[in-house]
């Protein structure tokens, strides 16, 4: 029962919003209550906001009852920005819009678009927007707007508040505001003409101030995210770019961005990058200054430390090891509009520097693998750092900036902090052109002493980095709560009340994500931290950054992974305390358990590369009863005859089917399964008919190549309205042999098995016996390995490239038919459209390059939905939870006009994919074989 008045919100909400979009209960909240900080605030009420209509019913109802609300789009903050004990405002589905000027020096976005993903569709016009931040895979434009986010290439000349065109903007009284339409900025005017004319006021009284004048520009010559965006009351005069350019930066506080229209940068389509390393930090910081001057794109300092913590990280040299106990590195990046000119801007930059010694020769590398594996390293140190702490404490990371001439001095002490305090443990990265630093070290929340050695900490930090240096407490992460208690202190008393005026102007009810920037408490960022208990050790390590969600099949419809392991750790907690646990062990069983895909994406996103799916399958698990168990054994065991009876039933429902009719099926269909509580599996029209593959090799010795055909491709034929009626395993032999392949079948076919479907339900024993016979038979079938096996099925291939020992060369088919296939057919494309659905397990082995460029030699036309990863179908669950395949698969259709079939490497995922989208998916193979008649 939630609290007065917040019983009363809920109840006015629910007349307007769906009930699914509004979330109370216990485990959802509490993963709600956590984004990338260290803190953690347990919403009363979760609102999923879908429309600007949403936010100006929610903030009306909110200010009528006085109870604050806090905006949140990705959580991937981490000064403790998007989290609230109040409502949280959770941005849905529906603010993902993107449109680009026709010059392409504009692109509008609404805050639900990922950066990463804006910047995707943008590469295709030489473009990128401005901010870079390294969460810029899961972050979303709306947090990076509201937080000022810039990063290692954008410094302080592209930020969002640099590149800020116009926006929409909602402010605390519902009103909306879009400064980049005529008529609005003219009603806006009439209608809040005292509101402007304070703001101007403001302006006013402040460029006067020569004095307070002078301490904004110089503050703001350095990145700067401490407070609010005082830089707008001298950069422009008209109230409106003063309003719009103060909401940059403003954290939630002072109204909701809806929309951004940035400027466009360029995308450089020739980059090159080289890691320099120097001895000591103070002739690296000689280096930055020199190159300050150069036409670098980017500079990353790296310290002897954090170098230390990918020492045998892949495509890191092993000198590493060996470099003196002050050494630093530099990542430095040079980008050209063609090669020529890149070439020449090496030479300068090189050149820049020649005079300064180095501990190994300078080296650029084009190669976008090697430049791609630096700039991935670098994002991950601060992920790295946190899975290299001890379980039950946190990582945290700062973020100060020093005028650029003051780089090394800081950096050397901030080593005397972290040796006068013990955090022995502590790195030190940053963008050193803009004297950025980030440092990072591991923290014990759990006794008082520790959070007293905290405190002590930052006040040493706090003050060295602004009495000492009149630097940024805050570059580029937001003040949030972490910094609310500095922000006079840097910015002195005459600026903070500023400050003071411009909340109470914009907010006079401090409804709007109260206690973030402004914050009289002065002990707040001591407060509501976040316990990181131990759970499982799979997942100890994760600091619940959130880079995984975007990946996540089930973001959205009950948790995501990052939500999975906090609802896990919590009942790990209570039950270590001896506390009761069923209600969220109840919730956790459908939430966490059932609605996870176990797809393992999760994994390639999270810089440590945890996969949530695995902590899932285990807990699964963990529940099987010895019953269950017996019966999973014994399918193990009667594999073949299991497969038989499965072919069996698929063409007895397909028969009726086909006398049926799909309506009066689906009806008949659905309410068996009503009837058995569920637990009959989902009928729907795209179910594949039964077939039973009977194989026969080809009878020659020349070429071999031995292929194992899924377990789904032996059972599972053609939909009814496909018209493709051969199987798989058929259409695969005819390529393989009409590109020269002798084709051998592994002895006892149907029997055989990699294991997936019963390591999916958490049968790790079993699923690894199957997996084990087979491996016997593929190495009987290769002769010892002799002859490689293709697997025409992704998820199959993965597991099996991940479990065998290299006895047997598995590939998938997917690259076979790219590297061994492909070039030995004559090929003639179709003149039609088709659509392209990359597995989780092809993404997992990183082959869509070669899948795309597979499907693009045989179809004119090729469409990869950009909004569908994961399609949710997770072998059966489909089937038996279909609400994780529809809520996946949502975006399909968005980007399917004018197509009618579509292509992948998993047959169960061709099911989902084929009814959501109304036409045939089906294998890779049926297209390369049309196309090589």
């Amino acid at each position: 029962m939630l609290p007065a008045p917040y019983n009363q919100l809920l109840e006015k909400l629910s007349r307007t919003f769906p009930k699914e979009r509004l979330v109370t209960d216990p485990l959802r909240t509490l993963a709600y209550g956590t984004d990338g900080s260290f803190y953690r605030l347990i919403p009363k009420i979760v609102v999923v906001v879908e429309s600007e209509d949403d936010i100006q019913q929610l903030l009306t109802q909110c200010r009528a009852l006085k109870t604050p609300v806090t905006f949140r789009a990705a959580g991937t903050s981490l000064s403790g920005q998007a989290v609230t004990d109040s409502v949280l405002a959770l941005l849905g589905d529906n603010w993902n819009g993107f449109q680009l000027s026709v010059d392409h020096s504009k692109v509008s976005l609404q805050p639900g678009v990922i950066g990463g993903q804006a910047n995707a569709k943008l590469a295709a016009f030489g473009k990128k927007i401005g901010p870079d931040p390294a969460s810029i895979n899961a972050a979303k434009i709306g947090g990076i707007a509201a937080n000022n986010a810039s990063g290692m290439c954008c410094g302080t000349a592209q930020n969002s508040y640099r590149t800020l065109s116009s926006m929409r903007v909602i402010l605390r009284d519902g009103t909306l505001l879009d400064t980049g339409n005529a008529a609005s900025v003219t009603a806006f005017r009439e209608s809040h003409a005292e509101l402007l004319s304070e703001l101007d006021q403001l302006a006013k009284v402040t460029r006067e101030n020569t004095v307070l004048h002078e301490r904004i520009a110089q503050k703001f010559k350095i990145k700067n995210t401490t407070g609010y965006s005082l830089n707008a009351l001298i950069d422009y005069t008209d109230p409106i770019d003063i309003l719009q350019h103060l909401m940059i930066g403003s954290e939630g506080t002072l109204g909701f961005i809806a929309e951004v229209t940035f400027e466009t940068c360029i995308e450089h389509a020739f980059k090159a990058s080289a890691m320099v390393y120097f001895e000591t930090c103070e002739i690296a910081a000689k280096a930055v200054q020199c190159l300050k001057k150069a036409p670098v794109a980017a500079v990353e300092l790296v310290d002897r430390a954090g170098l230390k913590s990918v020492e045998g990280q892949a495509g890191m040299p092993d000198f590493l090891k060996d470099l003196p106990s002050d050494a630093t590195a530099l990542l430095i990046e040079v980008r050209g509009e063609t090669h020529d000119e890149l070439t020449g801007l090496i030479a300068q930059v090189t050149g820049s520097i020649t005079h300064i010694e180095t501990v190994h020769p300078v080296e650029f590398s084009e190669d976008a693998a090697v430049c791609a594996r630096y700039w991935g390293i670098r994002k991950g140190l601060f992920p790295l750092v946190g899975a290299m702490r001890e379980t039950g404490t946190t990582v945290i990371i700062e973020d100060v900036a020093f005028p650029i001439e003051h780089l090394a001095a800081g950096v050397v002490d901030l080593h005397k902090l972290f040796k006068k305090y013990q955090y022995d443990e502590a790195i030190i990265f940053g963008h050193a052109l803009e004297g950025n630093l980030h440092f990072v070290f591991t923290q014990d929340f759990n006794t008082q002493a520790e959070i007293d050695r905290y405190a002590a900490f930052m006040d040493a930090v706090c003050d060295m980095v602004v009495h000492k240096y009149d630097g940024s407490l805050k570059a580029e992460h937001g003040t949030g709560r972490n910094m609310a208690p500095f922000v006079e202190m840097e910015w002195g008393a005459d600026a903070f009340a500023l400050m003071q005026q411009i909340k109470a102007l914009l907010d006079p009810e401090g409804l709007l994500n109260p206690g973030v920037i402004i914050n009289d408490d002065k002990d707040v960022h001591l407060k509501n931290l976040k316990p990181l208990p131990a759970s499982e050790e799979m997942v100890d390590k994760c600091i619940e950054c959130g880079f995984c969600e975007p990946k996540c099949p089930s973001k959205g419809l009950t948790l995501s992974p990052r939500q999975r392991i906090v609802g896990w750790r919590e009942i790990s907690r209570r039950e270590a305390l001896g506390q009761t646990t069923k209600g969220l062990r109840d919730l956790y069983d459908y939430q966490g358990m059932e609605t996870c895909a176990a797809c393992g994406l999760c994994a390639t996103a999270c810089p440590v590369g945890i996969e949530t799916g695995a902590l899932i399958k285990m807990l699964r698990g963990r529940q099987l009863s010895t019953g269950a168990g017996k019966l999973g054994q014994w399918f193990a065991d009667h594999y073949g005859t299991a497969m038989n009876a499965t072919a069996l039933g698929l063409k007895a429902a397909n028969l009726a089917h086909g006398v049926l009719g799909s309506k009066m099926m689906g009806t008949v269909m659905e309410g068996a399964r009503k009837l058995s509580g569920d637990r009959l599996p989902r009928w729907t029209p795209a179910m594949p008919d039964g077939v039973r593959f009977k194989p026969e090799n080809t009878h020659s010795r020349d070429n071999i190549v031995v292929y194992l055909p899924s377990c789904a491709s032996r059972t599972m034929g053609a939909a009814r309205a496909d018209d493709q009626k051969t199987p798989l395993p058929v259409v695969t032999q005819q390529v393989l042999e009409r590109a020269g392949f002798s084709v051998r079948f592994p002895e006892g076919l149907n029997d055989l098995c990699c294991g997936q479907p019963f390591d999916s339900k958490g049968l790790a024993e079993v699923a690894d016996q199957k997996a084990r016979t087979l491996e016997d038979r593929l190495i009987e079938a290769t002769e010892g390995g002799t002859y490689p096996v293709v697997f025409d099925t992704s998820p199959c291939a993965f597991r099996m490239k991940t479990l065998q020992d290299a006895k047997v060369s598995v590939q998938d088919i997917t690259e076979f038919l790219h590297d061994a296939v492909l070039d030995k057919l004559s090929l003639k494309k179709v003149a039609r459209k088709v659509a392209l659905h990359t597995t989780c397990s092809t993404q997992k082995m990183d082959l869509q390059a070669k899948l795309k460029h597979l499907v693009e030699q045989c179809a004119e036309d090729v469409v990869i939905p950009d909004q569908v990863g994961c399609c949710g179908f997770a072998g059966d669950k489909g089937f038996n939870t279909p609400e994780l395949n529809s809520h996946a698969l949502r975006h399909l259709n968005d980007a399917l006009e004018g197509v009618t079939e579509g292509y992948s490497t998993s047959r169960t995922c061709e099911i989902g994919l084929s009814e959501k989208s109304g036409f045939p998916y089906r294998s890779v193979v049926y297209l390369l074989e049309e196309c090589s008649r």
